[in-house]
């Protein structure tokens, strides 16, 4: 079985509205196992429709669509995959009554046009909905499955789970294979440069190894298949181990974890805590450690020392280090570090220091420039990056070096 899903609505293609149905449509896919080839968006508009569900049939025998089942006459899904497929379109009188149910528990006028929502392919089933007005329905048709679902999530997604889902599960029977993905997360390498180091693990077909940039960090996706779960995890396991021989040390954490998270994790685990001086990032190192559920065990406070002066009242940065050194400047990353640190009575501090720009580079201090320390009063560690990009790219990519220093501190790497 392969599957295709298409998103029916032409308030998806504006933009009006974010498609998460398609994501919990392809995650369920994944744990049922069934390949996704394709996912669709398309308007209400009846050719164009027709024209994405033929596509879709040539591709998939199952095809899972959202939206587009409601009354009005620019709802258009069943109609067009009774059209596409040869099939008709007959009232189901269960739907029938529970539509007119739903109406009357809530006092509101029926109109006739609801009974459309009733309606069900002949060579197929309705799926209850009780959290609205449009049923789902069910294809089954030479060979090919057409599942409809509604477009509001909190229809949908009850209905995905406790309908389509368990019948899925029986149509595949025995045939059923376990999928299962696993993320590495990387850090301080880039994309090129990760993939390059794997190059002839991508080449395998399964488990297969898949590069993805999300923002700034390079993930590898690990996904194996097999006749059961217990066997598609161990092969995902052993994938995982070959990559980290060679990108180990680039590998912060897995699936869900952020770098931050990783960092509060460790830090707790170590009973250390952290302190921050940020110039150029402006509290973004702060904030992404303060996101973390838990970080009040281990984050003691920050300062935003944009100006000199702040620097120094704050922090005690030397006068004669901005006069001979600049704000830009080795020396008084080191010494906001070790200020932080000792002010805010934190184990480990770190700090960031940098043009932002877009304007304020000089030839000797560009635009892109960020001088980064951490200390933990046994020593300073200070690393000098060339950031590329808008203002907000050169921050974003400062706070994450920034962390990742102190992973690095941290790991003794």
């Amino acid at each position: 079985m392969r599957a295709e899903i298409l998103s029916v609505g032409t308030e998806l293609l504006l933009g009006d509205i974010v498609d998460t149905n398609a994501v919990a449509l392809s995650r369920a896919m994944v744990e049922l196992g069934i390949p996704l080839t394709h996912r669709v968006t398309v308007g209400d508009n009846r050719e164009r429709l027709l024209d994405a569900l033929r596509a879709a049939a040539s591709r998939a025998d199952l095809i899972l669509t959202t939206g587009g089942l409601g009354p009005t006459p620019d709802d258009l899904t069943k109609e067009g995959i009774a059209e596409a497929f040869g099939d008709r379109l007959v009232e189901d009188p269960a739907a029938a009554d529970e539509l007119r149910a739903f109406f009357a528990r809530r006092g509101v006028p029926f109109a006739a046009n609801n009974l459309k929502q009733a309606l069900v392919f002949e060579s197929g089933f309705a799926l209850p909905n009780p959290h609205g007005t449009a049923p789902g329905a069910v294809l089954e048709k030479d060979g090919l499955t057409a599942i409809c679902l509604p477009g509001p999530p909190r229809e949908m997604l009850p209905m995905l789970e406790n309908h389509v889902v368990p019948y899925l599960r029986r149509r595949l029977g025995q045939t059923t294979q376990a999928l299962h993905s696993k993320f590495l997360r990387l850090v301080g390498i880039g994309e090129s440069s990760a993939s390059e180091r794997v190059a002839e693990l991508q080449e395998s077909e399964n488990p297969t190894v898949a590069p993805i940039l999300r923002g700034m960090e390079p993930s590898f996706r690990i996904t194996a298949r097999a006749e059961d779960r217990e066997t598609a995890l161990a092969m995902v396991e052993e994938m995982e181990a070959r990559i980290r021989e060679r990108v180990g040390e680039f590998v912060y954490g897995v699936d869900t974890d952020t770098l931050e998270s990783v960092l509060v994790r460790e830090m707790a685990a170590r009973d250390l805590t952290l302190a921050t001086a940020e110039s150029c990032t402006g509290g973004l190192v702060g904030h992404r450690i303060t996101n973390v559920p838990g970080s009040s065990a281990v984050f003691h406070g920050g300062v935003v020392s944009y100006a000199n002066a702040a620097k120094q009242s704050l922090l005690g940065v030397k006068p004669e280090t901005l006069e001979s050194r600049g704000a830009v400047s080795e020396e008084t990353a080191g010494e906001m570090a070790e200020g932080a640190r000792q002010h805010l009575g934190a184990s480990v501090g770190v700090a960031v220091t940098g043009v932002a720009g877009p304007g304020g580079g000089t030839p000797e201090k560009p635009v892109g420039l960020v001088y980064m320390a951490v200390t933990d009063g046994d020593g300073i560690r200070i690393e000098r990056h060339k950031f590329g990009g808008a203002r907000e790219d050169i921050k974003a990519r400062s706070a994450q070096a920034a962390l990742n220093l102190v992973r690095k501190r941290l790991l003794n790497l």
